[in-house]
């Protein structure tokens, strides 16, 4: 079972005035880590068992690695928030964009937890974050800040005292928040995603990356659609 994973509970609902609503209230994060659990096994699996055992690929490079590594913490929080957004939310389309990153999500960061396994490599990164992102002349157009060497937070990330409220949101501003903190955290994302499918040494790693790109620049969209929608502005990217 891959690591990672460290927030995805929720805290239970005492307060229901009716003791079988309570109860299912009180089920309801129970189930749900049940069935994140059950997204990162098959990503797992499915890393383990097709695209990295090919005989004739070469050696993970350090963007190899440290794409996996550090795409797996980010990929964490975006479960972790579709999590809290899919239990919580009453909107369809943000019941159905929360399920869709939580499975997706979910999946590949099995499937790069299963690669690091298979390669021998630490599961989560040490030092820092993207310190494998050495050429930085591959993505000054992508509108990230310059890095030097490994940073402490990767961009795009959401504080703690963000998730905290994202936790206490109902309603609409719930699903607000969701879209403002999902959106920047794809937008933060997308300079690795692009620097490891141009530079990954590794088939399938590339490929997992190029379909990264697809799927998070689509959901941009969708996302910042639906802020507008909403008469909410984006947040800028920290």
């Amino acid at each position: 079972m891959p690591p990672f994973l460290s927030h995805a509970n929720e805290p239970g609902d005492s307060e229901a005035a009716e003791p079988v609503e309570a109860t299912g209230r009180s089920q309801r994060p129970a189930l749900l880590i049940l069935g994140v659990i059950a997204v990162l096994l098959a990503g797992f699996a499915a890393g383990l068992m097709v695209g990295n055992l090919r005989a004739s690929d070469p050696e993970p490079s350090a963007v190899d690695i440290g794409f996996s590594q550090d795409m797996s913490v980010h990929h964490a929080q975006a479960v972790e928030m579709a999590a809290i957004a899919f239990s919580g939310t009453t909107d369809p389309a943000v019941k159905r964009l929360s399920y869709d990153i939580l499975t997706t999500q979910g999946n590949q960061a099995g499937r790069m937890q299963a690669w690091l396994q298979s390669w021998g490599e630490p599961l989560l990164p040490t030092g820092g974050y993207m310190g494998w992102m050495t050429d930085m002349s591959a993505h000054h157009h992508m509108g990230t800040a310059e890095h030097s060497g490994p940073v402490a937070v990767m961009p795009g990330m959401a504080s703690t005292e963000e998730i905290t409220a994202l936790r206490a949101a109902t309603g609409p501003a719930l699903d607000t928040m969701f879209l403002q903190l999902m959106l920047r955290h794809h937008q933060g994302g997308m300079p690795m995603i692009e620097y490891a499918e141009q530079r990954a040494d590794i088939d399938v790693v590339r490929s997992l990356a190029q379909s990264m790109a697809k799927t998070q620049s689509s959901e941009a969209d969708l996302m910042t659609q639906m802020l507008a929608e909403r008469k909410a502005p984006p947040l800028p990217l920290n």
